[in-house]
């Protein structure tokens, strides 16, 4: 276990470390910060770094395992009630909880907060649903993703143009480094049960996006009964800068109990899961039961320091760079540091460690961890380009979100099926802790300098986030496809280059 925890504390340095030289960077040059926001911002990465080894140790041996575990037996059941019904409990409970979406309904300020949670987590679970129909009888993911999207676009055109960036991102905040581990399995237990060897790799992914689809429409659909004159985002990320080293380091102090107390809220209801399951069904030795436990303690303590450190750190960052870049005779700047900021920040979510090691583990080391990483990279740099376009120009989202995703459906059709299910489940872990309290302030803060809503051209940064690994994913899928039929075609012809020669020299 020591090597292991070695190896991902190496693994989140270097995934820190990008983001970290870049926000230094920016501070001793373009955005001048006080000393004490530049300590606080260093704690926080360390925080960062101990939380995201810790986290991602506990969710290869607890989050994982739980979630095969419960897909699995749920699957060989064989009861469509007992799947159905546990899995629209998982998604509502695991959604309700998920700190991001808290911070995303925190941010509104127009809407009741519960209001707006429960209307997203019921409609997660309403498509956790609709995942195990598809695994179970097979549905093809580009179909069911075909209509969902294109319900979601003719309802937008009914809801209020102030509605739609918020629904699109509270379908990305859905997926959280908690819940993400959890789905993934649980979709994987399913799909094992389910689906032939052959057929694994492609059903076994699909459920993250679907899990992002719901909150979209639910969202869409509470906004035909809201008034839209009550409609305001946060005219600020409120923050603080520290006095001095003591009141930095009390920061984090007061901040872990809030942090413990929310992390503890999400993990709570997975673990009664398992644990009904456990004493009723699973049935699991002592020994893998009490790894699994230990590797949710390792969860419960990584995430929170995590948390904490995109909080108190990362948030205020992120807000007084956007606020000053926009603000400045060079506002232009805002494009090629977003840009440079997307690169480099998708390292940063923990999720997306966790996506990319199941692709490489689903398909036995065929599509590696390195091509993900850097398709999504590319991706979320050209969304953070894009973004920073927007607010500078107060381009309308629906210029740019409707043909990306038309974009994506049609390549859904055409690339290989495997390659679809992994882009829209990155989609949704690209939008995790680092894109709500870093990213989306640093919009806000843009919005704020510049005198824009923030509804209109703040909200809507994480559905650009979520849109475009769709599509350069796919497009690695594509390029993928022609190569791998042009070896087939050559292998082809050598075989048949081969028995002539076999022919002329029997002759």
């Amino acid at each position: 276990m020591r090597n292991a925890l070695l190896n991902k504390l190496k693994e989140s340095a270097m995934s820190i470390l990008p983001i970290m030289c870049i926000v230094l960077l920016l501070a001793f040059t373009l955005v001048p910060m006080s000393w004490q926001m530049i300590v606080q911002f260093l704690f926080s990465c360390v925080f960062l770094i101990f939380g995201m080894t810790l986290f991602t140790h506990g969710a290869d041996t607890a989050m994982l395992p739980i979630g095969e575990h419960v897909g699995g037996y749920l699957s060989k059941s064989g009861k469509m009630w007992l799947m159905l019904i546990s899995g629209f409990i998982m998604g509502v409970i695991i959604t309700i909880a998920e700190p991001d979406l808290t911070v995303l309904a925190q941010q509104i300020g127009s809407i009741n907060q519960w209001v707006f949670i429960s209307v997203v987590g019921i409609g997660v679970g309403l498509f956790m649903m609709l995942a195990i129909l598809r695994t179970t009888f097979r549905i093809p993911l580009n179909v069911i993703l075909a209509v969902s999207y294109g319900a979601i676009f003719v309802l937008a055109c009914f809801v209020h143009a102030e509605f739609v960036p918020l629904s699109f991102d509270s379908g990305s905040v859905t997926t959280g480094p908690i819940s993400v581990p959890f789905l993934m399995a649980f979709g994987l237990g399913l799909a094992a049960v389910r689906a032939s060897k052959s057929q694994n790799g492609d059903e076994s992914f699909g459920l993250v996006a679907l899990g992002s689809a719901g909150p979209i429409l639910a969202v869409m659909i509470l906004g035909l009964f809201i008034d839209p004159s009550t409609l305001s985002g946060a005219s600020e990320t409120i923050t603080q800068t520290p006095q001095d080293f003591g009141a930095i380091v009390m920061g984090f102090v007061s901040s872990l109990p809030h942090y413990l107390g929310q992390v503890a809220l999400v993990l709570l209801p997975i673990l009664a899961v398992f644990m009904v399951f456990q004493i009723f069904a699973l049935k699991l030795p002592k020994q893998e039961l009490f790894k699994i436990l230990i590797g949710i303690l390792f969860v419960f303590v990584g995430i929170t320091l995590f948390f904490t450190g995109v909080n108190v750190g990362f948030l205020p960052v992120g807000n007084e760079i956007g606020f000053s870049l926009a603000s400045s005779g060079y506002s232009w700047v805002l494009v090629p540091v977003a840009v440079l900021i997307g690169f480099v920040i998708v390292l940063a979510e923990p999720a997306v460690h966790v996506l990319t090691q199941q692709v490489e583990q689903i398909t036995e080391g065929r599509i590696s961890k390195k091509t993900i990483f850097f398709s999504m990279c590319i991706g979320v740099a050209l969304s953070l380009g894009l973004c920073a376009l927007r607010v500078l120009f107060q381009i309308s989202i629906w210029y740019i979100l409707v043909p990306a995703y038309i974009i994506a459906i049609v390549l859904a059709f055409i690339v290989p099926k495997i390659f679809t299910g992994i882009a829209f489940d990155s989609g949704g872990v690209a939008t995790g802790a680092m894109a709500t309290t870093f990213v989306l302030p640093l919009f806000m803060g843009a919005c704020t300098a510049l005198g824009e809503s923030t509804m209109l051209f703040g909200f809507g940064t994480l559905a650009f986030i979520a849109v475009t690994p769709l599509l350069t994913i796919q497009i690695l899928g594509l390029i993928v496809g022609i190569v791998n039929k042009r070896k087939q075609k050559e292998e082809a012809e050598e075989m048949v280059g081969n028995k002539r020669i076999e022919i002329v020299e029997f002759d």
